[in-house]
């Protein structure tokens, strides 16, 4: 059974490990068609790397983890000014 990421963990309660792995895990569950295509992918989160509300792989701005924010087609950056 897949384990989702627990949102209301602290991070120092929360193996880094299977944190990636659950993320990797629902990321390769979900449906190509809903994904954005790997370069966009790609550039969604060098975007996001850049930018100073993202922490320890969490947006500040809405509390996702930003690859899962990012591989979604449909989605949007949360910021005031959107990197993407």
């Amino acid at each position: 059974m897949e384990r989702k990421p627990c949102l209301r963990c602290l991070l120092r309660d929360v193996d880094e490990n299977q944190l990636l792995e659950a993320i990797n895990q629902r990321i390769a569950a979900m449906p190509a068609a809903q994904k954005a295509p790997p370069g966009e992918y790609a550039r969604r989160l060098e975007l996001c790397r850049g930018c100073d509300e993202l922490i320890s792989g969490t947006c500040r701005k809405c509390g996702c983890y930003v690859e899962l924010r990012a591989v979604k087609r449909n989605s949007a950056c949360p910021h005031e000014n959107p990197r993407w």
